[in-house]
């Protein structure tokens, strides 16, 4: 039997990182572990970038797949607390594909046009095509977090989103969408120390909101509303996944392995010609 590699996972990682069915206890879950990792920062770096090559291959492979007839596609959706680095996750996960085969949504606050058509809407609009890989920068669980903390809906309102949520994303599985739904699991003390490096960094102030703290002042009431979301709306056609996110490189590298793995199983494959090859290659030839 081979050797594992240095800081190699030693089986599926979405295995270890998906969440149970049952009552779900964020308390528990060690933010700066690294499940399915045994090796430095520099192994993670290096693991990630290793990823690039394989996963860019499977990403073009259920592009073509898209182009050629193919149904199926992926939604990634990423959730954290402020600063738990869902712009990183991008940033160096999805940057090691192809940006043709992305689409990339920033969910802010609604607009008045966007609420009066219920709070699925826009994200409908932006659920990926068929062969793209769709990440959600927040996305409709918003509206069961900061809605029910801040209290921006009645509570009878948003009590009910959790079953409109699972119709929705039951219905995207059917319709060949794979959703990877991936909660970036930072400490609260992780928090204050990133918002300490920004406001102590001048060229990372453009990244400094000062509501951050007003909501960080909020942190038991999210911590509930996230324990709701997850336990309510992990299902096993759209799991939930926790992601330690306290050490950045391995928070890079897990949500990274888990769309490698993910794209693996859906196995895409490259599309067969539909006109004669050899027909082609003598037209070709005689130019």
């Amino acid at each position: 039997m081979a050797k594992q590699k240095k800081g190699q996972k030693a089986a599926d990682l979405r295995e270890q990182l998906r969440v149970p069915t049952g009552p779900v206890d964020l308390t528990s879950y060690d933010t700066r572990a690294t499940p399915g990792f045994d090796g430095s920062k520099d192994d993670g770096k290096a693991a990630l970038d290793d990823l690039g090559a394989e996963v860019s291959d499977w990403q073009e492979r259920l592009f073509a797949e898209g182009r050629k007839g193919g149904e199926r596609s992926i939604l990634l959706v990423l959730q954290g607390m402020d600063t738990s680095g869902k712009g990183g996750v991008i940033r160096h996960g999805a940057g090691l594909m192809d940006p043709q085969g992305l689409k990339i949504t920033s969910f802010k606050a609604p607009t008045p046009a966007e609420k009066r058509r219920g709070f699925l809407w826009r994200i409908r609009q932006a659920v990926p095509d068929h062969g793209m890989i769709g990440i959600f920068d927040r996305s409709h669980y918003e509206d069961v977090l900061i809605a029910r903390v801040r209290n921006l809906v009645p509570p009878n309102v948003w009590e009910k989103r959790y079953d409109q949520i699972n119709e929705f994303e039951a219905e995207l599985a059917a319709s060949g969408v794979t959703l990877l739904k991936c909660y970036l699991h930072i400490s609260a003390e992780e928090q204050k120390a990133r918002l300490e490096a920004r406001l102590d960094d001048p060229t990372k102030h453009w990244k400094y909101n000062p509501g951050d703290v007003d909501e960080r002042k909020l942190w038991p009431d999210y911590m509930d509303a996230y324990h709701a979301a997850i336990e309510r709306c992990s299902t096993p056609q759209a799991p939930w996944y926790v992601i330690p996110s306290d050490r950045k490189w391995y928070r890079n590298w897990a949500v990274t392995t888990i769309l490698s793995e993910t794209l693996k199983s859906l196995n895409p494959e490259w599309p067969e010609a539909d006109f004669d090859v050899e027909a082609e290659k003598k037209r070709l030839a005689e130019t």
